[in-house]
């Protein structure tokens, strides 16, 4: 797997797309008298000054934070939501992206290559067919399973996760394969459904199939969630549309997600990705115990139960990917050490 090495910084690129951006921004704001708009959404902006921080420093996007503001607290429809995840991680995350690459950080790049294909593949797919018959009770609850799952994987496997140094190498045709597939899956049945998710899980393949450090795992499963929304926001304007009310909390949120996420990513440098992957777990836990509180009566006692299980069926899928990981591990070892057994023989 191709890990890029750290090279010259070159920031005036990220500086010059910010001026691009919020030069586009003032234009649509006070260039069509669209100010009262903006105030009149500041909650959402606020509430994106966590988010955006987040979708910088951990392997989930701003709409993390943005969907279960929207939907679970302004109780705005679950569509709403997903379209928001989009349009405000196309800003975000994208400027987190220019960031990370502009700063020649290390990308799992075989794998993320895989996953772009994937996406292109899955995304479009799952915007036309899955996602107009999904219900919205079924929405929230994808997302707050599969956030749930996330944040418990990382309560008790942090340790784990954290400790990881450099990347198993394994081969670039088999990580490339192995990213489209993910691509495929996960933009079809998550992102599409959610506007967010593939950063996730194709952070749980890093970090749990390659053992991947998580100053490689973060950034790449950043560029792969600002690839998705701005594909996915692409499509939405070109041919379903976006939901009503998406550009107002679009226009209030992205001056501040366009640096809240590059200054995540920064500073998650400074103080510990271990730290801040523990508190975005608590909050996922929250949101899905949460999302299952204010649904209990749509829900019921079987539904609830549901909800457990599926989280219990997303660990269980984590742990076997962490075991397939240790087999394939110890295989590589093993090609290592008898190619160096080799070598030694021939001298």
């Amino acid at each position: 797997m191709s890990i890029q090495p750290p090279r010259k910084q070159h920031l005036w690129i990220w500086f010059l797309w910010l001026t691009g951006f919020y030069s586009v921004w003032t234009w649509l704001v006070f260039g069509h008298d669209r100010w009262e708009v903006v105030t009149a959404h500041w909650p959402i902006a606020l509430a994106m000054a966590a988010g955006s921080y987040v979708a910088g420093s951990t392997p989930m996007g701003g709409g993390t934070v943005g969907f279960p503001i929207l939907v679970l607290l302004f109780g705005l429809p679950a569509t709403l939501g997903r379209d928001f995840s989009f349009a405000v991680q196309s800003i975000g995350m994208t400027s987190a992206s220019i960031f990370i690459l502009c700063r020649r950080q290390p990308l799992a790049w075989s794998m993320l290559k895989g996953a772009i294909v994937g996406c292109l593949i899955g995304l479009p797919a799952g915007i036309f067919w899955v996602a107009p018959h999904i219900p919205e009770l079924w929405i929230k609850l994808v997302f707050a399973v599969v956030w749930a799952s996330f944040g418990v994987l990382h309560l008790y496997r942090i340790g784990e996760i954290a400790s990881h140094d450099g990347m198993t190498e394994f081969d670039e045709r088999w990580d490339f394969r192995v990213g489209v597939a993910m691509g495929v899956f996960s933009a079809l049945t998550v992102a599409a459904v959610t506007g967010v998710g593939i950063d996730m899980v194709l952070y749980a393949l890093l970090v749990l199939l390659c053992r991947a450090d998580l100053k490689i795992a973060i950034p790449t499963s950043v560029i792969i969630m600002a690839f998705t929304s701005v594909f996915g926001i692409v499509i939405k304007n070109l041919t379903t549309g976006l939901q009503p009310g998406v550009f107002e909390n679009w226009l209030a949120a992205a001056p501040i997600v366009a640096l809240g996420a590059p200054l995540g990513a920064f500073m998650v440098d400074l103080i510990g990705r271990k730290p801040t992957l523990i508190f975005v777990a608590f909050l996922c836990v929250g949101q899905f115990v949460w999302t299952c509180y204010t649904e209990r009566t749509a829900l019921g006692f079987g539904g609830l139960a549901l909800s457990l299980a599926a989280v219990g069926i997303f660990l269980l899928g984590f742990e076997k990917l962490r075991a397939w990981g240790a087999v394939l591990v110890g295989e590589r070892k093993e090609q290592q050490l008898a190619a160096m057994n080799r070598a030694k023989a021939d001298e």
